[in-house]
């Protein structure tokens, strides 16, 4: 059995591995990552929020994902019953990027993969974490198991961004309930053959067939899009055991998308996904961090995904850093508190999303342009700003705005 040495092992190579691998590497840091499947593969997470750019710029990785061409993303949409709310990310509160991509994540991935290996990484792909060791104080052991090897590495440092294999919170049963109620989802994509002529083109569109219920409309600039739904587990049981009858009984029910795509066919079985909300007791510990979804993931109303992704890839590889110059850091108080600060905001958002409160905001015909601009702040992903009040007093903002207008409608 192979056993070599390296001062970060990464399990992940989606876009949280990535930023923390692009980061170290150029910091002169021996990097592996282990990636269990073969690139390109597909996932969702295909919208992006403007958080990211600052993310990606900083681990060395913009430049080649600004020569991919990918649809710019500038706002969003969101409609229930014919009634529109639209953001533009220029008209936000703040300092910040105003638009972002969206992006095929099959061959985002991949190009995010290929620029680290060109930085210095070495990526093992379609490798499998077998075991994490930490029995000996001088380095981590992590087993792997690929289709024609096994072997062990050595590390002073793991990043746990598996996303949804989870594999440390599995190992030392980390899991915990999700912060937020737990929906489910089906999506698939489809070749999109008349966009032109359609109303809603290249903006990301929401359509709120329910209170509790959503679909997304995501085009990307290859001419493909994103369909998919999100909705209450028991709610989705209503429809077809089969994911392609159940998706197309589904697309019939909403008003701005089943004229559309009744009629096309899916580029793949539509895919559904159960109980999406994950969330861990712990983010990190001796000599390993949890980062992207293999620690949280609350929803994907606000996209909030691959932004959460990078800023705790690129956090933790800069605490890391610090750690193996032999520099004092505090985890607690400079992973921890910060990523939880962000993470608690947007988990007030996806609450009172589905409490219809921040539904009514979006959805207000005669917008304070102040509060849109605030509001539109946090949809950016710029949730760490607390001179944004929608940030700083998240917990009372939208429920006393939404309460405001509800009266101001009644009178």
């Amino acid at each position: 059995m192979n056993t070599e040495e390296v001062d970060v092992l990464i399990i992940g190579a989606g876009p949280s591995g990535c930023v923390s691998a692009a980061y170290l590497v150029q910091k002169g840091y021996r990097v592996c990552i282990l990636e269990k499947s073969k690139f390109p593969r597909y996932t969702i997470g295909e919208s992006l929020i403007p958080r990211c750019m600052d993310n990606f710029e900083e681990a060395g990785l913009l430049e080649d994902l600004q020569q991919q061409n990918y649809q710019k993303k500038k706002g969003a949409k969101f409609i229930r019953n014919g009634i529109v709310g639209d953001f533009d990310f220029k008209d936000k509160f703040g300092e910040g990027w105003d638009w972002t991509w969206q992006v095929p994540r099959d061959h985002f991935d991949r190009i995010l993969a290929e620029s680290c290996i060109k930085k210095g990484v070495k990526i093992l792909f379609e490798t499998e974490v077998t075991n994490v060791d930490f029995s000996v104080k001088e380095f981590v052991t992590v087993a792997y198991q690929s289709k024609i090897n096994s072997g062990k590495i050595e590390t002073q440092f793991v990043i746990d961004a598996s996303g949804n294999g989870r594999v440390l919170a599995k190992q030392l049963d980390l899991e915990a309930p999700p912060k937020v109620s737990s929906h489910s989802s089906i999506f698939t994509q489809v070749k999109d053959v008349d966009r032109e002529n359609f109303k809603h083109q290249n903006t990301i569109t929401f359509d709120i067939l329910e209170q509790q219920v959503w679909m997304w409309y995501i085009p990307f600039s290859n001419g493909n899009t994103s369909l998919g739904v999100v909705a209450p587990t028991e709610w989705l049981e209503n429809f077809s055991k089969d994911n392609e009858t159940a998706f197309r009984e589904i697309l019939a029910l909403s008003p701005e998308f089943k004229d559309q795509f009744e009629k096309t066919s899916f580029n793949f079985p539509p895919i559904k996904i159960k109980n999406i909300a994950k969330n861990v007791t712990q983010l990190c510990g001796d000599r390993f961090v949890l980062t992207g979804n293999s620690a949280e993931f609350l929803d994907p109303v606000f996209s909030s995904g691959v932004s959460f992704a990078t800023e705790s890839g690129l956090l933790a590889a800069k605490l890391i850093d610090k750690e193996l110059q032999n520099e004092n850091v505090d985890w607690e108080i400079e992973y921890v508190n910060y990523m939880k600060s962000g993470i608690e905001v947007f988990s007030t958002y996806v609450k009172e999303w589905y409490t219809g409160n921040l539904q009514e905001i979006i959805l207000h015909q005669n917008p304070h342009l102040e509060i849109k601009k605030q509001l539109c702040a946090v949809l950016a992903g710029y949730v760490w700003n607390t001179q944004n009040p929608f940030v700083k007093k998240h917990h009372r903002m939208v429920k006393n705005v939404a309460k405001l207008i509800r009266l101001e409608k009644s009178s």
